[in-house]
Formats: structure tokens, C-alpha cells, sequence
């Protein structure tokens, strides 16, 4: 798999979608996409992070970008996280970790005392015609989706 870099385009991918679809990123040109990827759906911190998405979507909406969530969830639990809080955006689904393998995004963590590999809080944002123009790793909850609002507004103007 090759390496996702900064100003370059992003492999095409598709999964599987909470509503029980077939989302591709090669569909999406023409339009900016935020991706992130989270841990666990329905956790705290998670769902922190995507209350704020949802809360900034029409916002993102405004600026030709959608916004998409993605986890090692499956489809019915991210159909379940997205009815209970009434998340707009699609949330996809990478049990095989495939593309968190190809953003780079699963590390090896302690949980509980012991050691678990799982989803580093990632974010990407993709331009129009496929390409990477920022990233976030390691992210903090609190302020993050405001942070890519402004990103994605320097980039694209608006």
C-alpha cells in the first residue's frame, strides 16, 4: 500500500456504510471530503468528536465538503452510534482495517493496563480532485473540528 503524503492525490477506496451502501472516495470529486477516523463508536470521546461534526456540518456543507467518519465498527453499529445522535454524514466501515492501514492510522496502545493496537484519532482532509492538503494526528477532541473548519476554509476561500 502506498503512503498517503501531504499535496498528493489519495489512493481510491471504498467501504461499507452505515446505511447499508457502498461508499467510494472517487465519487466524491468535485467536492472537498473530512474524513476522520475514530476508535469506538458510542465512547465519549468519540462521540464528542462527532457531536462536533455534526454540529458544524451545515458549516462544512457551505464549503462544497462532507464530512465522513470511519472505524473498525461495523455497519450496524455505526447504523446504532448515527441514529442516537443524529449524525448527517455517512460513517464507514473498516473491519479489516484497510484504510486505516493506508492512512497510516492504527498504533499499539495500553487500554486498561494492557496492550491493544487501535485507531490513532486521525483526521484528513481531501480536495476536490482527490488530493491530500492537511492532516491531523493524535488528535484532541476539544476544538478539533473548529480547527478543520478553518483549514478547510483558508483552502478553499470561503
Amino acid at each position: 500500500m502506498t503512503e498517503i503524503l501531504l499535496n498528493q492525490p489519495v489512493a481510491d477506496f471504498e467501504r461499507p456504510t452505515d446505511r447499508g451502501d457502498t461508499w467510494r472516495l472517487a465519487d466524491q470529486r468535485g467536492g472537498w471530503v473530512v474524513l476522520y477516523f475514530f476508535p469506538k463508536a458510542s465512547t465519549p470521546g468519540c462521540t464528542v468528536e462527532s457531536e462536533a461534526f455534526r454540529d458544524l456540518d451545515p458549516r462544512f456543507n457551505a464549503l462544497n465538503a462532507q464530512v465522513a467518519g470511519i472505524s473498525r465498527d461495523g455497519p450496524r453499529a455505526l447504523a446504532n452510534f448515527r441514529a442516537k445522535y443524529d449524525f448527517p454524514f455517512v460513517l464507514l466501515s473498516d473491519k479489516d482495517e484497510t484504510v486505516c492501514n493506508q492512512f497510516a492510522v492504527m498504533r499499539d496502545k495500553v487500554m486498561f493496563g494492557k496492550p491493544a493496537r487501535g485507531i490513532e484519532r486521525s483526521t484528513f482532509l481531501i480536495d476536490p480532485e482527490g488530493v491530500l492538503r492537511e492532516e491531523w494526528r493524535k488528535v484532541s477532541v476539544e476544538g478539533h473540528a473548529e480547527a478543520v473548519l478553518e483549514a478547510l476554509r483558508a483552502h478553499s476561500g470561503g
